[in-house]
């Protein structure tokens, strides 16, 4: 019988994220807008994500562009993101017309998300694994 594993990441306080070696981490600069779960922002339920996962603001999620897909910004990777504590996850991926470009999940709190506004970021992660290397 198969064995799954279920990880849940949740925001990070920095002693946690200190035992990530983040110094072995891919960096690249992307634009970065905020989103909330408001059914203007995205079609179908506002709190369920392109890969089916239930949006929590407990948790520190972004959606990426697809194009950032390839560069290894995949489903459920660790991101950091310069001037946010902890550790975000990719849960969600955006419209095919977005390149480069992260949104950040911000609950339901839309003034937080109006005030982050869209600006240049440099982003973290765990360098992309080729294969057979």
């Amino acid at each position: 019988m198969p064995v799954t594993m279920i990880i849940a990441f949740t925001g990070c306080e920095e002693t946690d994220g200190e035992k990530l070696d983040f110094e072995d981490w891919q960096k690249i600069t992307v634009t970065a807008s905020a989103y909330n779960s408001s059914k203007h922002q995205g079609e179908g339920n506002p709190l369920i994500t392109a890969w089916g996962d239930t949006l929590n603001p407990e948790v520190q999620s972004i959606a990426v562009s697809r194009d950032l897909l390839k560069k290894g910004l995949t489903y459920q990777t660790p991101v950091k993101i310069e001037g946010f504590e902890g550790v975000f996850i990719v849960n969600d991926k955006m419209h095919p017309r977005w390149k480069n470009k992260i949104d950040i999940y911000m609950g339901a709190n839309k003034e937080k998300a109006l005030k982050w506004g869209r600006r240049k970021v440099e982003i973290a992660f765990p360098a992309k694994i080729e294969p057979g290397g």
